[in-house]
């Protein structure tokens, strides 16, 4: 029998290119690199100033059904699309989020896709990469240091000590963190308060670092983030606490795009890490502008199905951008669509094709909402050996027969050669053109335009609001923050707000329980069901089975 190597095994065992050499592919020389080791390095300002006048290549955006534990293979497909378009003579680079370490050490795993379509160095990724998210958990902290501080030494901004919003971070998924009291001891110990915490990719720094075009755009959206309201109601902001400097000064570097390769050394930027179930769920914008002139395609990706993650790179991050999708690659798993009709995880690798025209909804779903977007779509099944000839002729039908290119991907096996049947497609797609536009305009109220995405995207027959979080909305407006989007925090296992409705639930309603501002970032957060902005370690966390050896190997990390 033959054993199947694991992800980091198979990274291991990989012969790394120098990362100067990885550069050389795209023009990039040496000296405008700025070195973390032998294989990863972050883009000199000189470089990215030096790509203005460049025109842009085309942007490819991959995407996927919602999760499951089957697992879908988004990163993986983003991935090996990538090296098939340097095996078919075509310039491109990959534009990835950072791994969090809260899912490293949970339940989920590393973020670096898999088998032969990884990114590396792949423990390097997962774990501290190039200290960008510990700049970001600084910053964010800092702020909250010199909040309490500006209490402490006389409140002359007169901060209603029960209306601070600003919480604090901490890049790992820790449950006991989510309510605490600070403050407490004596006088010199702080006022005390309750306080809260939030996983590092939730913090709005991680927002505002990959929505900030440039320093000075950076600092101008830190000066913006709204940390208390006064006595009067007035929003207090970072730039009132005169915190501005202080934080650009942490996140100086981290602002610069990080190039590494995949195992086939295709370029790859891999910059920012935002969740797309609590936060906008896409890597920088400076890594994807830099990307799209560097070469002739950008392959980029957004975070979890594409009701989160693709909603909000379209609505979010290419509004506030002006960057405009080619076209979109959507990933679906037999296995996962035949979980979407109801069987057990145990039971997917028999033929089911009941089960599998029950489940298939959820993809019909997502196809109809990238539609809606006015960009090519291209669905790919990300192929496992269990998936029959009848099951793959099943959804290559569905999909042809909604107008959709289809190709099956094998590029966890095979790599770039796997993905080259993918690439033709997509190329394909992207000569019919793409008339993309957003789902809804500015000037809508919040309430309309958190009620569009529910019923557009969602399908949900309507929209029910907690009276505190009606009572916030109607304050936000008052304030003058109802011409931003919405950025909707919900669960990422269904295309509603509860996790157990599966496939393409009808007649459910969103329930909204808190809305708040993220001024920096530019949109209005929208907490629905359950989700929380801090998760918990599963009873079997990953980290049981993470370890290192006396030569400084890492196993088990996945």
């Amino acid at each position: 029998m033959t054993m199947i190597k694991t992800d980091i095994e198979i990274a291991q065992e990989a012969v790394l290119e120098p990362v100067e050499k990885v550069a050389e592919r795209c023009g990039i020389r040496a000296e405008e690199l700025e070195l973390y080791g032998k294989y990863k390095a972050k883009l000199s300002e000189e470089y990215i100033s030096s790509l203005r006048d460049k025109a842009d290549g085309k942007l490819i955006l991959v995407t996927a059904i919602n999760p499951t534990p089957a697992g879908e293979g988004k990163t993986t497909t983003t991935v090996g699309l990538g090296e098939a378009f340097w095996r078919l003579g075509k310039n491109a680079v990959i534009a990835l989020r950072e791994p969090s370490l809260g899912p490293c050490f949970g339940i989920k795993g590393g973020a670096a896709g898999g088998g032969y379509a990884q990114v590396v160095p792949m423990e390097d990724l997962n774990l501290h990469f190039t200290g960008d998210f510990h700049a970001i958990t600084s910053a964010n902290n800092l702020l909250a240091a010199l909040l309490d501080n500006h209490i402490q030494q006389g409140n002359m901004l007169r901060i209603d000590t029960r209306n601070i919003v600003w919480k604090r971070c901490l890049d790992m998924n820790d449950r006991v963190l989510r309510n605490v009291i600070v403050g407490m001891g004596s006088k010199a110990d702080g006022f005390v308060r309750e306080d809260h915490f939030v996983i590092t990719v939730a913090s709005e720094i991680m927002a505002v670092l990959c929505l900030a075009e440039d320093m000075r755009d950076l600092k101008e959206r830190l000066g913006r983030i709204v940390v208390a309201y006064d006595l009067d109601g007035k929003p207090v902001t970072a730039s009132d606490l005169q915190a501005v400097g202080s934080m650009a000064a942490l996140l100086k570097d981290a602002i610069k795009p990080n190039l590494i390769q995949t195992l086939e050394h295709t370029p790859a930027l891999v910059h920012g890490g935002p969740f797309a179930n609590i936060a906008h769920g896409c890597n920088s914008v400076r890594a994807t502008r830099t990307a799209l002139k560097m070469a002739d395609y950008c392959i980029t990706e957004a975070g979890f199905g594409a009701d989160l993650g693709a909603e909000k790179f379209f609505d979010i991050k290419c509004r506030m951008s002006g960057l405009k999708p080619d076209a979109v690659v959507l990933v679906a798993t037999v296995r996962a669509l035949k979980y979407n009709g109801g069987i057990k995880k145990e039971e997917l690798g028999a033929e089911n094709l009941e089960a599998l025209s029950a489940g298939i909804v959820n993809l019909e779903k997502h196809i109809e909402n990238l539609k809606k977007y006015g960009v090519p779509v291209v669905v790919t099944l990300n192929r496992f050996l269990t998936d029959t000839e009848a099951e793959l002729a099943y959804v290559r039908t569905f999909c042809e027969e909604r107008g959709c290119e289809f190709a099956l991907s094998e590029v966890w096996e095979k790599g770039g050669e796997g993905g080259i049947a993918l690439a033709k497609k997509v190329l394909a797609a992207l000569e019919k053109g793409s008339c993309f536009h957003v789902l809804y305009e500015d000037s809508l109220s919040l309430k309309e335009k958190i009620e569009t995405v529910a019923g557009e995207i969602y399908g949900a027959e309507g929209v029910s609001y907690a009276a505190s979080a009606a009572k916030q909305i109607a304050q936000l407006e008052k304030l003058g923050f109802g011409h931003l989007p919405v950025c909707m925090a919900k669960t990422q296992y269904s295309l509603s707000d509860d996790a157990s409705l599966l496939g393409r639930p009808k007649g459910f309603t969103v329930n909204v329980r808190e809305a708040y501002v993220s001024a920096g970032a530019g949109f209005v957060v929208v907490l629905t069901g359950a989700v929380m902005t801090m998760p918990g370690l599963p009873k079997s966390p990953a980290a049981f089975r993470i370890d290192v050896d006396e030569e400084g190997m890492i196993t088990g990390l996945f």
